[in-house]
């Protein structure tokens, strides 16, 4: 991948970790889509796209568009995400079904998608964002542990697909940052959450932006089905 002014792609752009992704790389100067159910609360430099991510055929639409008015999608950021937390055994089919609809098989619509062209062109960079809580597996997140941990194995299958074209596909795996999601944990979770972080403190966005811009970088090239936790310690390598 030359320096090119690219065309990137960023699902879940509207707030916390997909909005400075979104800005990290229109700030470098890209091209930057940014795909989501909810506008952003501010408007910026990204461009954005209201869409439903579990709506297979408005993917393949917005991808269609995209391509037709910038030409071909060079960087795509999996990274949207929803919780519906509650202990497993009160936790109801719908409430587990819905957070791996989106969390995973979408990541997955847009991934595949994604991949028609990138293999064509023999480029292209995919980074997934997938969650420390693939690993250690929070109580009452069955649901998002279990999509999260899939996003890990779907990348690396896709990546052994795909090396050879010139196609990196990486996962980087956030700790506990300072976002919405959670903030709603609430005070005392998240007090005890924190407590047990080496870096004594929350993760910052920009901190996973500024991670992911590397992995979408020319200088990545033979990175390809790693995961980066990027989570003051708290997994320790997990």
């Amino acid at each position: 991948m030359s320096e090119h002014r690219r065309v990137v792609v960023v699902t879940g752009a509207s707030r916390g970790i997909g909005a400075a992704c979104a800005a990290a790389f229109a700030e470098r100067g890209d091209q930057v889509i940014g795909l989501s159910r909810t506008a952003p609360s501010e408007p910026g430099t990204v461009e954005h796209r209201s869409i439903d991510l579990t709506d297979g055929l408005a993917v393949d639409a917005a991808f269609a568009s995209i391509e037709e008015a910038y030409g071909s999608i060079d960087v795509v950021v999996a990274n949207a995400g929803i919780t519906r937390d509650q202990l497993a055994v009160r936790m109801s089919d719908e409430d587990f079904s819905v957070v791996i609809e989106t969390n995973l098989t979408a990541s997955f619509r847009v991934m595949r998608r994604a991949l028609k062209k990138m293999i064509r062109q023999r480029s292209g960079r995919i980074v997934v964002v997938s969650s420390i809580g693939a690993f250690m597996g929070l109580p009452g997140q069955a649901n998002y542990a279990a999509s999260k941990a899939g996003l890990v194995g779907m990348a690396r299958a896709m990546a052994r697909e795909v090396a050879s074209r010139g196609i990196t596909i990486n996962v980087v795996a956030p700790g506990m940052i300072e976002t919405d999601m959670t903030t709603a944990l609430g005070a005392d979770r998240l007090s005890a959450v924190v407590a047990q972080v080496p870096a004594g403190r929350l993760g910052h966005p920009e901190e996973i932006a500024a991670a992911v811009a590397f992995l979408a970088s020319p200088e990545a090239g033979y990175i390809t089905g790693a995961v980066l936790a990027i989570d003051g310690g708290l997994g320790m390598g997990l």
